[in-house]
């Protein structure tokens, strides 16, 4: 194959599903959006192809077809058996996704969990070039993880590896989890946490922030802005947030001792958060990791895209 050779990405979000090429050099030559909302497996398998149908039709970047596809997906995914296994629970069934996709579309399909896939366009293009024992952390709608050790990324015996959101971090605010836990950190420091504990605590603190009806979530953005001029249900939000990223920091840096920690997410994507989570971080738990807890220089409205491309080009 040569450095001229596009990889068709499809990312998979909770919401949304991104469409685009990327190239050798992880840049993501042109895309599209599409809207999915609350869907289950074999829906989002209907929405895949329709939308990857529309944006062929619409052209290729560069007039030439793309010489494999990759796709980020959220749940359990079997990469080496190209299965889609589960987005969560209550929405299970095995879709024989890579294989269905490569009939429909006459090119090579590959498939990933959208963390591990971010996970693989870091190896690639982002810290891969400095470590070979990093974590990379997205906290985004929710929180997840993967971890590189020596060079390989971790799975699990049910591809499950990496789902630390649904970790306790010794932040107590009394929100119980789907996984029937109580204050996993998801709930605490990802957009639905923030959104969860607004509500939960919007009593005890005098705040100015919209808290919508159930059919929206709370805006982070408006959380940082209202931290910053000293809204009192803000500030608290934001601490138990960077305290609990801390905690699950901490708490995966003692397991699996990389040199490097990287975050990315729409959480943490500004910048604004990093400061405060570095702060609560113990210096003696935290001596091994050389290279730091960093921002993904990657672009991060771009990973789960990169990513996808990464999934074509490394199988």
């Amino acid at each position: 194959m040569t450095d001229s050779n596009t990889y068709l990405a499809v990312d998979l979000g909770g919401t949304k599903l991104l469409v685009g090429e990327v190239n050798k050099r992880g840049e993501v030559l042109k895309h599209k959006k599409y809207t999915t909302g609350y869907i289950n497996q074999s829906t989002a398998f209907a929405i895949i192809k329709k939308a990857v149908n529309d944006y062929i039709n619409d052209g290729w970047a560069t007039g030439a077809a793309s010489v494999a596809m990759g796709v980020g997906l959220i749940g359990r995914v079997d990469n080496t058996g190209g299965e889609w296994l589960q987005i969560d629970p209550k929405r299970t069934e095995v879709i024989s996704l890579a294989k269905e996709l490569t009939k429909t579309f006459g090119m090579p399909c590959y498939i990933d969990n959208d963390v591990k896939s971010a996970t693989r366009a870091e190896k690639l293009w982002g810290c891969g070039a400095i470590s070979n024992n990093y974590i990379y952390i997205n906290a985004g709608t929710g929180i997840a993880a993967g971890f590189v050790i020596n060079g390989a990324l971790v799975r699990g015996s049910h591809f499950n590896a990496g789902e630390v959101g649904h970790t306790n971090v010794g932040v107590s605010i009394g929100i119980k989890c789907g996984c029937g836990r109580m204050d996993c950190v998801e709930l605490i420091a990802s957009g639905m946490g923030f959104d969860r504990s607004a509500r939960l605590m919007q009593q005890q603190y005098t705040t100015r922030l919209h808290i919508p009806d159930d059919s929206q979530r709370v805006d982070v953005r408006d959380v940082y802005r209202l931290y910053s001029e000293g809204d009192a249900l803000c500030i608290q939000l934001v601490e138990n947030a960077a305290k609990a990223i801390a905690s699950l920091i901490m708490n995966l840096v003692r397991v699996s001792d990389p040199d490097t920690v990287v975050l990315g997410g729409g959480i943490v994507s500004s910048g604004f958060l990093l400061p405060k989570i570095q702060s609560y971080l113990n210096p003696s738990t935290m001596r091994f990791v050389t290279n730091g807890v960093v921002l993904t220089k990657l672009n991060p409205d771009f990973i789960g895209l990169t990513g996808a491309g990464a999934v074509a080009m490394n199988m």
